[in-house]
């Protein structure tokens, strides 16, 4: 098979490592003649499905390609003067839009530049040119300033909404589950993003070949691993981060600096298979890159640089050469030019957008912008005509109907799967499971030991109000534990709903069906020694009741700890926000001080406290179940002065109100999953917006 001319359609090199064995690989069309390997390792220069026995894909191939056009971008931040520091501050300027006294800032300014399948786009310059801000306006992310026609998407202006389900954008920081291991990490993933018609065993097949294209079979049931958890290297983690998001065979996939933090094997290895994906899925890749190597120049199509948000260059790095050869800088032979390009393009005095003063040998200054430096060539201005301009093969290529978007699966589908994932992650997080489980079973038996056998009496009704005071403040107290794993998953959770994985109304609710069963087990674990231990009421109803609240107590505490989660930006701040109001509902719960004594400013707070309903429904339980032969006052002429039901009647409580109280419970818990839901969700929308 012969390999065509054109460079978007060939690719021919060797193994992008140096004094290792290597075959020649030659990708033309989408297909590849050879595989490179060093020391038996496989590189990913080849389409998944030839690397997986050789067999083609099972699943449809994506048979449209998109081409993304941008004509004079731009991106502000209106800044108000004075504009103040609080948040509530910074919401009430807001909604007031007083932009009398604003000030404008450019972040992007005119930027333009196409993207075409099957290249990759390099979006390169100093810190603070913009290179973030250009990716998050691409994929959809952030809206422009200019008009929506700034941006084309195959010809059309593009529809952010529908066009996040069709791309991928790979974040510079890897979010990733450390618990999970690659395969399941990619399993997951492609449980969520293909379709439900997609058999399992299909989709297993595509994880498989996906990890073989990505170099990562060999780590496949490696943990990802953190600062705690010993998993796999920041290479492999990166690809698996790239893998999330290609999993679904996206047409265009946008990275934010890829080979951040990696060395340069890692780095070039990272971008060898980004150029395979271009070459043979026909995809359009818009990545960001800071000091790139020579060899991982060589993979890239096209160069956009800029500098304080302008355009300096777009095009070929020969064309880059050229003008900065024209322009009288000369590169020198060690360093390569995009980078000889980054490190003076601050030095050079910029009096405009796209201007820069530059001194060519032997004339004086003179104001130039590289478009006219590049037009002073005239055969390179029609061989830029020809790379600019598509072809009418590409043109007819590219379809413009618009794609019908959607989730790929139904709800139920999808909290099947999050909570398969998730039950997995709370299982294998030993410091959450194991110090949750020994606590429960040391607390248990440990009041229990304390208040063993607390019998009756003026004595007995004392203990059973401070045994059960101490419970509720234990069990929700114990509860803020939770706190860093639902923080650690918001941001996961803004990533996936970003590119359109899941709802999340699935994720809220699967959270809180996985917690369902976990927080029984603590609650058994506490309940069984401790009740029987203390000797509360010996019957059996009473005891299943006991369990019933203490359960409920649990929900109710986890979805209090979640709801918070979702407002709080770190632990510390989520911390003392948790605490500090379970320090409030314990005050004002009725224990320290009757509700007839609070002032009526305070009372919100009482009828709010988390520890109020539970205490009343344990305490009716108790007298209401011991018996009426059980005594807890003193005793004349064999006459109890002080029976449970008086107990009851001095604290102002009745038998009827034990399932009320319950009902107001499973309210708090239901309360507060809705408000952590709509929290999330004003988050992501604001965060789009």
């Amino acid at each position: 098979m012969a390999c065509l001319g054109a460079f978007r359609e060939m690719d021919t090199r060797k193994a992008p490592m140096t004094n290792t064995r290597s075959k020649i690989v030659c990708c033309c069309t989408g297909e590849c003649t050879g595989v490179s390997k060093d020391y038996g390792r496989l590189y990913p220069y080849v389409k998944a499905s030839q690397i997986a026995g050789g067999l083609a894909s099972p699943l449809p191939s994506r048979n449209k390609s998109y081409e993304i056009e941008v004509r004079d971008l731009s991106y502000k931040i209106v800044k108000l003067e004075g504009t103040p520091k609080g948040m509530l501050e910074s919401w009430k300027a807001e909604i007031a839009q007083d932009r009398s006294k604003a000030t404008h800032l450019y972040v992007l300014k005119h930027v333009t530049c196409t993207a075409r399948a099957g290249e990759i786009l390099a979006i390169a310059g100093p810190s603070g040119a913009g290179k973030s801000t250009l990716l998050e306006v691409l994929a959809g992310r952030i809206q422009p300033s200019s008009p929506s026609s700034s941006i084309l998407v195959n010809g059309l202006p593009m529809d952010m909404q529908r066009f996040r389900r069709i791309s991928g954008y790979v974040m510079q920081d890897d979010a990733l589950f450390p618990m999970l291991t690659v395969r399941e990490t990619l399993l997951y993933s492609a449980r969520l993003r293909l379709p439900s018609s997609v058999p399992t065993k299909e989709k297993k097949f595509r994880v498989e070949a996906l990890m073989s294209e990505l170099g990562l079979s060999h780590v496949a049931d490696t943990r990802i691993g953190n600062e705690s958890v010993r998993g796999v290297s920041g290479g492999e983690r990166r690809r698996v981060s790239i893998g999330v998001d290609v999993i679904h065979d996206p047409a265009v996939l946008i990275l934010d600096e890829p080979t951040s933090g990696l060395d340069s094997a890692a780095a070039l290895h990272v971008v060898a298979m980004l150029r395979t994906m271009a070459v043979s899925h026909n995809r359009t890749i818009i990545l960001s890159i800071h000091q790139p190597g020579y060899q991982i120049l060589q993979l890239i199509n096209s160069v956009l640089l800029l500098a304080h948000g302008s355009v300096v260059h777009y095009g070929p790095l020969e064309l880059l050469s050229s003008r900065l050869a024209a322009a009288g800088h000369l590169v020198p032979p060690q360093v390569n030019v995009l980078e000889y390009a980054i490190d003076v393009v601050d030095s050079l005095n910029s009096e405009q957008s796209g201007i820069l003063s530059l001194n060519r040998k032997g004339d004086s200054v003179s104001d130039l912008t590289l478009q006219d430096l590049f037009e002073l060539d005239p055969s390179s201005t029609h061989d830029s005509a020809e790379k600019v301009s598509p072809s009418p093969a590409r043109d007819h290529q590219l379809d413009k109907k618009p794609d019908k978007v959607a989730f790929a699966n139904s709800n139920i589908k999808e909290v099947m799967v999050l909570a398969h994932r998730f039950s997995k992650n709370i299982i294998r997080t030993r410091q959450l499971l194991m110090a949750r489980t020994i606590q429960a079973i040391g607390a248990g038996f440990g009041l229990g030991s304390i208040y063993v056998h607390m019998g009756y009496g003026t004595r007995g009704a004392q203990e059973r109000a401070g045994f059960l005071a101490f419970t509720l403040t234990f069990l929700l107290t114990s509860s803020i534990e939770a706190l860093p794993m639902f923080l650690e998953e918001r941001l996961i959770l803004a990533r996936e709903t970003s590119r359109g994985a899941y709802r999340v109304s699935s994720y809220v609710l699967a959270n809180t069906i996985v917690f369902l069963p976990f927080l029984l087990l603590l609650a058994t674990l506490y309940v069984v020694p401790s009740y029987w231990l203390v000797g509360l009421a010996p019957n059996y109803s009473a005891f299943l009741f006991f369990l019933l609240v203490i359960w409920i107590l649990l929900i109710t505490a986890n979805s209090f700890v979640a709801f918070f989660s979702s407002m709080v930006s770190d632990f510390i701040m989520g911390n003392s926000l948790v605490t500090g109001f379970m320090g409030a509902f314990f005050l004002f719960s009725g224990y320290f001080i009757s509700k007839e004594y609070m002032p009526k400013y305070w009372l919100v707070l009482h009828y709010t406290s988390l520890f109020k309903y539970p205490l009343e429904a344990l305490l009716i339980n108790e007298y209401t179940s011991v018996g009426d032969d059980k005594c807890f006052g003193p005793i004349y002429a064999d006459r109890c002065l002080l029976s449970g039901e008086d107990i009851l009647a001095a604290s102002g409580l009745t038998g009827e109100n034990k399932w009320v109280n319950v009902i107001i419970m499973v309210a708090f818990a239901i309360t507060y999953r809705l408000l952590g839901y709509g929290v999330l969700c004003f988050k992501l929308l604001r965060r789009r917006q």
